[in-house]
């Protein structure tokens, strides 16, 4: 898939991702878009967003940057909206653009696996595919590798 990146200034994994929501809804969540974040560190550290190519004329006001999706965080791909409790492995590469699901430390998940969402699937462009890492939890579920609120890094520490 062909990527458009966008240098929009945002300096946070956030903002970019509130202004891909907000881009999305305002063209009627389109079929085929496939939105990603990607960190940038010059000049400074910051948050790029690359779309896919059949929207990008329509995202302005950034800067049009090269862009590798390799490691792009996707956002907005087609199927996330289905991503919602849980659902089986099998119903996430039938359903979405997730190509590809593997389990931290243990290869691939069978198709009757099931995930729970917690509502927030990050999967990442490896390999050209969309990967979605997922880790075991409780009961024999797995749970995307990224967590919908994670604690900051030395929060518990003054």
């Amino acid at each position: 898939m062909t990527l458009v990146g966008l240098d929009l200034g945002h300096d946070t994994v956030l903002a970019a991702e509130h202004w891909i929501h907000d881009l999305v809804d305002r063209l009627g969540r389109p079929a085929g878009l496939v939105a990603c974040t990607h960190m940038a560190s010059a000049p400074r550290p910051h948050v790029v967003v690359s779309l896919s190519s059949p929207v990008a004329g329509l995202a302005d006001g950034g800067t049009a940057v090269d862009l590798d999706p390799e490691g792009g965080r996707a956002v907005f791909y087609p199927g996330v909206d289905t991503l919602v409790g849980r659902v089986t492995v099998g119903h996430i590469l039938a359903s979405t653009a997730i190509d590809r699901i593997v389990v931290l430390g243990g290869g691939d998940p069978s198709d009757d696996q099931v995930v729970e969402t917690r509502d927030f699937v990050r999967p990442l462009w490896s390999g050209g595919v969309l990967t979605l890492t997922t880790q075991p939890a409780w009961d024999g579920l797995l749970v995307p590798f990224e967590t919908p609120n994670p604690t900051p890094c030395c929060a518990d520490h003054r």
